[in-house]
């Protein structure tokens, strides 16, 4: 099953006749790997339009006509491109001032620098004879960077060493 154009076409210009659109992106398994340097990207635009194809996706002049961005969010197939476009929208909304209460965090998540996140820990300080590491009970700001920037690193290299080969 492939989208015929003149359905998708129709509602792509009604669209595009009541705003302009930074960016018409297919959500496409043959798309460019979606990474957060992308999302932070698409975060800075005005307005985006997602298409989802659906089965064998669709037809190619849509694609040559109104596509500007092909996006993959794994090396896998599903059926259709409405949980990539969920992905997607997740991932860029997250990033707009104000959706998130401590936009300052964003800038510590896992890939914003090539890097994976620190350990979390909440209350209790102490659970089941496991403790929270002292310097995030230590109140030394400085010395709670330090911890999470190290483990940071570590977290990285323990688990993803593809993400340090690449930055």
């Amino acid at each position: 099953m492939i989208l015929k154009p003149e359905p998708v076409f129709a509602c792509i210009e009604a669209l595009q006749a009541a705003r302009i659109y930074d960016e018409i992106i297919y959500l496409s398994a043959d798309g460019e790997p979606y990474k957060q340097r992308i999302a932070n990207e698409l975060s800075l635009k005005e307005n985006l339009l997602l298409l989802c194809g659906h089965y064998k996706g669709i037809d190619e002049r849509i694609r040559g006509t109104f596509i500007t961005r092909e996006i993959s969010i794994g090396d896998y197939v599903l059926t259709g491109g409405e949980l990539p476009a969920l992905v997607v929208i997740d991932s860029i909304v997250r990033l707009i001032p104000g959706v998130m209460s401590d936009g300052e965090s964003l800038l510590e998540d896992s890939f914003q620098d090539a890097l994976l996140d620190a350990p979390q820990y909440t209350r209790p300080a102490e659970f089941r004879g496991m403790k929270v590491p002292e310097v995030l009970l230590s109140g030394d700001h400085a010395a709670i960077g330090r911890w999470r920037a190290d483990q940071r690193q570590k977290r990285t290299q323990e688990r993803r060493k593809d993400l340090l080969e690449h930055s």
